[in-house]
């Protein structure tokens, strides 16, 4: 005579009540208030998530000024108060890229200032969990420009047309009446140094640029910008 198989059951503890139709396991009932409960460890885990995520691989910046933005720009590019993205990923899988628009530290020769941080160990404590994740402006100065002429190239204002290594640069993104005028504290011709950076403004007369403070570190560029978030009805990749 064939047997089927059989079917696996968990023991039965004497004193265990069962519920009909229900092994003597599967009649356990959630604790009253278990949702509650877990609910901070739930919105801590996300904080947790949020937190890594914008310090390893992205962060969010305001616009402070109008320095990447001008009326008649083929490419509109950003005003004052657009929120973006930057990711921080992009240079560790390459090196910066000419007409990137990037955001880097104040470099030293800006003279940048911090603000002061006020208020109680608490408000202070929310204040620097709040610009890790983007929801405070930084208590430091970000810039945002973008990249012109790269390590070991030879930089040239004539006639306020830039020349890289000789050559006219072509700039899309600016409109054709644009000029790019250097001051007498700029030096030329300008070799950029191995691991630095020149960046300019897109609004080439209202700008603090790499023709006030010279080259950029490399090594201080925070990310790349690749999208605007805000306001909506402009939002798109940049």
């Amino acid at each position: 005579m064939t047997r089927g198989p059989l079917a696996w059951e968990p023991p039965i503890e004497e004193d265990e009540p069962q519920e009909a139709g229900l092994p003597a396991f599967a009649t356990g009932t959630r604790p009253e208030g278990g949702f509650f409960r877990e609910m901070p460890v739930l919105v801590g885990s996300a904080l947790v998530v949020v937190f890594l995520l914008r310090m390893l691989v992205f962060q969010t910046f305001y616009i402070p000024s109008p320095s990447m933005g001008c009326e008649g720009c083929p490419v509109h590019t950003l005003e004052i108060d657009d929120k973006i993205v930057v990711s921080k990923l992009s240079y560790r899988l390459h090196d910066p890229r000419r007409g990137d628009i990037v955001v880097f530290d104040c470099p030293p020769a800006a003279q940048c200032h911090d603000v002061p941080e006020t208020g109680n160990a608490v408000r202070r404590a929310f204040s620097w969990f709040g610009q890790r994740i983007g929801i405070v402006p930084p208590s430091t100065e970000d810039y945002i420009k973008r990249v012109i002429a790269l390590p070991g190239e030879t930089v040239e204002l004539e006639n306020g047309v830039v020349f890289i290594d000789g050559r006219p640069l072509d700039e899309p993104y600016l409109p054709a009446d644009m000029r790019t005028d250097a001051p007498t504290s700029f030096p030329q011709p300008f070799v950029v140094p191995e691991g630095q950076l020149i960046v300019f403004g897109d609004n080439r007369p209202n700008s603090s640029d790499s023709r006030r403070f010279h080259a950029i570190e490399q090594d201080s560029v925070i990310g790349r910008a690749v999208v605007r978030l805000w306001p909506l009805d402009r939002f798109g990749f940049l």
